[in-house]
């Protein structure tokens, strides 16, 4: 029965995957980073204009990580440059997403999908379920077994370093939010890819998820996308309901299991040094 869900399990985690991933650059450079959902619904709903428009797929991903892009640079600029308080920042991001994606909502034409790869004994998934092991071990890589790793991570941790060394924090803060932005948007493009259309609330909720996988994860890669595996298991038993339990308190176990995982980690998890503070 397990093995039976393992198809469902990845194609759930792929999204809060990509969030995740994005939201450890930008929390380990010391932005906090709550409009991974925003950036995850712009880039869904890039993804089917761009494909509804040019009839192509690629053009689609294109779009949609341009989109995303937009929303992190919005982010980097009021919080970097501006100084704005990071979590109104997010929201306020989240807000526009939402109020853009739903009364500019695209025609339900559907869209061509992302190109797949047949795994053997796995089944056949999206390249974008592939690519995630790749970019969580090559973002492990980056960000500790680099100096261009280690700077970004002295934005989070230590400004005296990257004084010392006359770096730039804004920079690599800008950096790590626009990469946010990308990641983000990657599982927004998955999320409409996977299913042809854009439809109103696509996400769900997913970015918030992933902002629980980049903590319970420790504001590790590794970690991060191993957490997302486990919510991804549970949004999977959400949906696979086998046991008579009423759907509707079926599909709120991922949300649950989320609420008691930070609930569990309050105080025991360190974020980095100066995460949510602004550049002096």
């Amino acid at each position: 029965m397990i093995l039976q869900l393992i198809p469902s399990t990845l194609r759930m985690t792929t999204p809060l995957g990509y969030a995740a991933l994005g939201g450890i650059y930008s929390e380990r450079s010391g932005i906090i980073n709550i409009a991974l959902e925003g950036m995850m619904l712009i880039g869904a709903y890039g993804y089917v204009i761009g494909a509804q428009i040019s009839g192509s797929e690629w053009i689609g991903l294109m779009f949609g990580v341009s989109f995303g892009i937009i929303l992190a640079l919005i982010h980097a600029v009021a919080t970097i440059t501006f100084h704005a308080e990071h979590i109104v920042t997010g929201l306020a991001i989240n807000i526009f997403a939402i109020g853009v994606t739903e009364y500019l909502i695209p025609t339900p034409d559907r869209v061509p999908g992302l190109p797949e790869v047949k795994l053997p004994l796995l089944g056949i998934y999206s390249i974008l379920v592939i690519l995630v092991p790749f970019i969580m071990i090559l973002s492990h890589l980056f960000l500790y077994k680099t100096r261009w790793g280690l700077r970004l991570r002295a934005a989070g941790e230590s400004t005296e370093a990257l004084k010392t060394l006359s770096l730039s924090r804004a920079k690599w803060q800008y950096f790590a939010v626009i990469m946010s932005g990308v990641l983000a948007s990657l599982g927004g493009c998955f999320l409409s890819s996977n299913v042809h259309i854009f439809t109103k609330g696509i996400t769900a909720g997913r970015g918030y998820v992933a902002l629980a996988a980049v903590i319970f994860g420790n504001w590790r890669p590794l970690n991060g996308v191993a957490a997302c595996l486990l919510f991804g298991f549970a949004a999977t038993l959400g949906l696979e309901n086998r046991w008579g339990i009423p759907d509707q308190l079926l599909k709120t176990f991922p949300h649950i299991l989320t609420m008691i995982v930070l609930a569990g980690l309050v105080g025991s998890s360190k974020p980095p040094n100066s995460l949510g503070k602004n550049n002096s």
